[in-house]
């Protein structure tokens, strides 16, 4: 053995038997661990990621130890990050829903079957809604009997309002107003879907449609409270 190395199979087979060593002991210890296929299969692929990168320390600490002592410390440096981001995943995901809350208010922020929803300037609650695999805004008015659609929010939808027949009246703060009744198949909100959704069509072009009470009275409950609308299905 020139200059006093060790020959690199040995150094190799060091590793291997740890690293057996290692699987041995995860088994005995978490046998729990290793009753579902995906999980085995997933430690395999993790021992060949840890064996290829064990590999390649082992020939570079060889011909280049400087080297090869950098790339230990930013591997364990990145493997201590990602641990440390996973121990506190479920502060970050809060963070992420507060985040999101901020920037996109209508979007809404989600826990279990409860959605809540932070109010704009004014006080006024703007939902995103799927209605019928469709994303629509909508102004949340508890002083609306139903939901109703903008024209164009209506187009988007799939519904022609020229072909409809405005049949139904509404009294609102600027008069009587035309709709066309029709029904929704599918409206969610976050986790809350609800089926058959009562609707209409409004007659004239609207700014926002409107998420009204044949929508929320169909929940278990909605509240507000200091500025958060809160929907629950």
């Amino acid at each position: 053995m020139a200059g006093g190395r060790r020959p690199l199979w040995l150094w190799l087979l060091v590793a291997a038997i740890a690293l057996t060593a290692l699987v041995v002991y995860l088994v005995v210890r978490f046998p729990e661990a290793m009753t579902a296929e995906e999980n085995r299969m997933s430690l395999v692929a993790a021992l060949l990621w840890v064996g290829l990168i064990g590999a390649s320390v082992v020939v570079h600490w060889r011909t280049r130890p400087g080297h090869a002592l950098r790339n230990v410390a930013i591997w364990a440096t990145i493997a201590l990050g990602l641990l440390v981001l996973y121990s506190y995943r479920n502060e970050l995901g809060r963070l992420k829903d507060r985040v999101f809350a901020d920037l996109l208010p209508h979007r809404g922020t989600t826990q279990g079957a409860t959605v809540a929803f932070r109010a704009r300037e004014g006080g006024q609650f703007v939902v995103e809604a799927e209605v019928d695999g469709t994303l629509v805004r909508f102004l949340v008015d508890t002083g609306a009997s139903d939901v109703v659609l903008s024209p164009n929010d209506a187009r988007r939808v799939g519904f022609d309002p020229t072909t409809l027949d405005y049949t139904r009246r509404y009294s609102t703060a600027n008069g009587i107003v035309l709709g066309a009744p029709i029904r929704l198949k599918r409206v969610t909100v976050g986790p809350i879907t609800l089926t058959d959704v009562r609707a209409s069509v409004n007659q004239a072009a609207m700014t926002h449609s409107l998420l009204g009470m044949s929508f929320l009275e169909r929940l278990s409950g909605y509240g507000v409270s200091d500025g958060t609308l809160t929907l629950r299905q």
